[in-house]
């Protein structure tokens, strides 16, 4: 049985074997990873909702869409360095693959003392720009500060633990997180409950575990030394390799700046609803990043297989293993919304005990619960696409479905609902124009993926000299 699990879970090649059972090795411990990584965030709203008040729960939802935007510097680089990694390891091309993660971690380096000077400066100015209510306003700039300060353990752990997912290591990443979690709560606990630490102590408690994972998976990178070297020499970072990773990460960073922006222009909307509205959207939330959990799991699984089989010019695995991954995505996302939808009100009350927050958010999630199903096909397609090296087709679509599509639905949909008893208009413009735009961003993503170019997309040329020998090296083999 144990040698079973280890060989479950252990490192792998997607480039051998059967399409849908790598992605179930790969996709599974990611799944869990998401899942835990997303009880960061629900740990530190369920302690501040239940210790301090709803109003700690509205500033630690009111700073999530200032915060991603600040993070789109390092999530381009995320992406770009995973696409180069999956390639270059599907093409046994080490010495490219080396320097590509060096680079990568310079590049991170840089881009994470960028965000410690500028996020807190941009912090108070931006939350007043927001409207964010007197009421949290303190508390959202003190928690945006503390985490911007401490932003080196989230961007390594993640920019590490995307480098080994290109390797095909899904299952020591998700260790390092499942033990910070761990840790992040007993923090949350200890700063909030304990020493009445408030929302800056959950801030505190999640840097600190970040920080710890980062550590690990640092450790981890630099034991495959048979696979990836990291010396001076691969950590300088060289014109091309910087070019190719800011030229495929580019476009995933405007595409979450979009998100981002899209996030923030509607925050100010839900800011108007007055702080009821915004704690149950940050309940809303939290709950929302369950559901779509395996929507970006598929699409994360995807863009590593895609980029590993594209690298050894296999494109007819691309499309066996898209077909295994929208029966998967599919179906997990379907099971996964009818759970939420029959036990929504208990999932409400781990937040708060207010009722008309449980209520509204009940409401909420059922305006978004066909969504989730559209999503799951936009996200897994977009991964096939970025992981071919297509990253401006899901930037385009990202754009035109926030952009185009849901901000101004949403504020239309506002102005059109105002009446006396709600002067600012309904809460549901927030929740129907986000579903509208899953909906037709799945359909747009169907005829891209159709019709695209994205299958003739051609990122890497190796010099001969360069390549490895056929054989694929495993990671567990690199090990040493």
């Amino acid at each position: 049985m144990k040698e079973k699990f280890i060989e479950f879970f252990k490192p792998h090649d997607m480039t051998q074997g059967k399409p849908w059972l790598n992605l179930v090795q790969f996709s599974v411990p990611l799944l869990i990873g998401n899942f835990v990584q997303q009880l960061y965030n629900t740990v530190d709203s369920i302690v501040v909702g239940k210790y301090v008040g709803d109003n700690a729960l509205a500033a630690v939802g009111a700073s999530g869409p200032l915060l991603n935007l600040l993070l789109v510097l390092f999530m381009g680089i995320a992406t770009g360095a995973g696409i180069l990694v999956s390639q270059y390891f599907g093409a046994r091309e080490k010495e490219l693959l080396s320097h590509t993660v060096g680079t990568t971690l310079t590049l991170t380096l840089i881009a994470t003392g960028i965000i410690m000077i500028i996020g807190p400066l941009l912090t108070p100015p931006l939350m007043s720009l927001l409207d964010t209510p007197p009421e949290i306003y303190d508390m959202a700039c003190s928690y945006l500060t503390i985490f911007f300060l401490g932003s080196v353990g989230f961007a390594f752990y993640n920019m590490v633990s995307g480098i080994l997912r290109g390797l095909g290591d899904s299952f020591m990443p998700l260790v390092f997180l499942m033990l910070a979690c761990g840790l992040n709560i007993v923090l949350d606990i200890l700063f909030v409950a304990a020493f009445n630490w408030g929302v800056a102590g959950v801030a505190w408690a999640t840097i600190i575990a970040q920080f710890i994972s980062a550590i690990f998976c640092m450790m981890r990178l630099l034991r495959l030394k048979r696979l990836v070297t990291i010396n001076k020499t691969t950590l300088r970072p060289t014109k091309i390799l910087s070019g190719k990773v800011i030229k495929l990460g580019l476009p995933a960073g405007l595409t979450q700046a979009i998100f981002s922006m899209a996030a923030i222009i509607v925050q100010s909307l839900t800011n108007s609803f007055g702080t009821l509205v915004i704690a149950m959207n940050t309940v809303v939330m939290r709950v929302d990043g369950f559901a779509v959990m395996p929507n970006f799991t598929f699409g994360n699984a995807m863009t590593t297989y895609s980029g590993q089989n594209v690298g050894a010019g296999q494109l007819d695995r691309v499309h066996e293993g898209t077909r295994s991954a929208m029966k998967m995505g599919l179906g997990v996302s379907a099971v996964l919304v009818v759970l939420i939808l029959v036990f929504g009100e208990g999932l409400m009350r781990m937040f708060t005990d207010t009722a008309e927050v449980v209520s509204l958010g009940v409401h909420m999630m059922r305006i978004l619960a066909v969504g989730y199903v559209a999503m799951a096909i936009t996200q897994i397609l977009s991964g096939v696409m970025r992981g071919a090296g297509d990253t401006m087709t899901p930037m385009w679509i990202s754009l035109i479905t926030t952009v185009v599509i849901r901000v101004p639905l949403a504020y239309g949909l506002a102005y059109l609902t105002r009446s006396e008893t709600q002067p600012q208009g309904s809460p549901d413009s927030l929740f129907i124009s986000m579903m509208v735009s899953w909906v037709l961003g799945a359909v747009i993503t169907i005829f891209a993926f159709r019709f695209g170019k994205w299958r003739k997309k051609a990122l890497l040329s190796y010099p001969s000299a360069m390549r490895e020998p056929a054989a694929a090296e495993t990671v567990e083999a690199a090990e040493g």
